[in-house]
């Protein structure tokens, strides 16, 4: 009977033990503590970079001394936070129970940081500062009013593809199972994906090194499978167009010669608008939100724009890249240019073709189909319009 006891109180003990171990497990918590200098008063977000969007985990109004410190429970596989003060953002990886020191001053924080605690932070810190380098010279570029936009957008291309080179020999291929090699795969120039597992073959590769390896260091991860299902839709993708252009012959007689990339799509009154039928114009191509701030004053100032000129021979085409059809066509009901809209939105193929980094954004074309500028090239609009009206 006292051994039956002693059993009874043993697998109590036991089953005890257990439930404590579990519960400490379930309570296990990550910290990211530190302090950003000359930020009194400012709100600190610490958020968690979620596949559906940055989700707000917790927020600070800094002191005097700046200080902070946030938690979280740990999570099973690696994940993606960042510190942000307004448009100011650090970017964390975070593995398990880590503790993560970040110290910066406001308002350079975003490039002028330490990282204490994590490899994985101080190389996404590298990448995170590439990639700011990048956009930097791809903005002289663009700004650079000596060059057409052929050379401007080759000059372009050739900046992503090496950049792309180095961060996949270097980074990516190297480690493919890092949270750095992921977060490379996301980075971005403006409102596209460095890395397009769309259209490029290669991209799509670096897509598939880094699932596969999640796959076999994750397995079951969220972000993993997000991967596999990217890596192979880019793979089919790849394949339909490239057996659609083995398919199909080209027609000599429909082919439209031009120096600008052709763009066709439905207007607000379901008819077929394609931007080299106007030839013989100077045409504004404009790309737009109409749901984003400030919408309604940039509209009045195009409006301007088109009863000044119009009658001269200018044309506007706008592309909007909202997603509600039904409010686009609400707001382009009464406009007197041409509205069509992409339904890819800030995945649309016409905003990498056309190297758009932010939006709005609007290019001038001649009446000989020739771009001519893009907005950041032009100081002096309307000296530009009746320089080519004139023409």
């Amino acid at each position: 009977m006292k051994h039956l006891l002693l059993s009874k109180l043993s697998a109590c003990v036991a089953a005890a033990f257990i439930i404590i171990v579990m519960g400490s497990c379930d309570n296990r918590k990550f910290r990211v503590d530190g302090t950003i200098a000359d930020a009194k008063d400012s709100v600190l977000y610490f958020e968690n970079m979620s596949l559906d969007g940055p989700v707000t985990v917790d927020s600070v109004r800094l002191g005097d001394d700046g200080a902070f410190s946030f938690s979280d429970k740990a999570p099973e596989a690696p994940e993606f936070y960042r510190l942000r003060i307004a448009g100011q953002i650090i970017n964390i990886s975070i593995d398990s129970t880590e503790t993560v020191t970040v110290n910066a001053s406001y308002p350079t924080m975003a490039t002028g940081y330490t990282v204490e605690g994590s490899p994985e932070c101080a190389t996404i810190k590298e990448l995170a500062l590439r990639q700011i380098d990048l956009q930097q010279r791809v903005l002289d570029v663009q700004r650079n009013a000596t060059l057409g936009f052929d050379a401007t957008r080759d000059s372009v291309e050739r900046l992503v593809e090496a950049y792309k080179h180095d961060v996949k020999l270097n980074y990516i291929y190297k480690a493919p199972m890092r949270p750095s090699s992921y977060f490379a795969l996301f980075q971005t120039l403006g409102n596209r994906l460095i890395f397009n597992p769309r259209t490029s073959e290669d991209d799509i590769k670096a897509f598939a090194a880094v699932a596969t390896s999640w796959d076999t260091y994750h397995p079951g991860s969220l972000r993993g499978r997000n991967l596999h299902n990217i890596a192979i839709q880019g793979m089919r993708d790849v394949r339909i167009v490239r057996n659609q252009m083995a398919a199909q012959a080209i027609d000599a007689s429909k082919v439209h010669e031009a120096d600008i990339i052709d763009i066709s799509l439905l207007d607000n009154k379901g008819q077929t608008r394609r931007l080299t039928d106007l030839k013989g114009k100077v045409v504004m191509l404009d790309f737009h939100v109409f749901g984003a701030e400030g919408s309604t004053k940039r509209i009045m100032q195009l409006r301007d724009l088109y009863n000044k000129y119009h009658a001269r021979g200018l044309e506007i085409y706008q592309v909007s890249l909202d997603p509600d059809e039904h409010f686009w066509k609400t707001q382009t009901a009464a406009l007197p240019w041409i509205s069509v809209r992409d339904g890819e939105g800030l995945q649309s193929d016409y905003l990498m073709m056309y190297n758009v980094q932010s939006i709005p954004t609007f290019f001038l074309i001649g009446r000989d189909n020739v771009l001519k500028k893009r907005d950041i090239q032009i100081k002096d609009l309307d000296a530009e319009i009746t320089s080519l009206l004139g023409e």
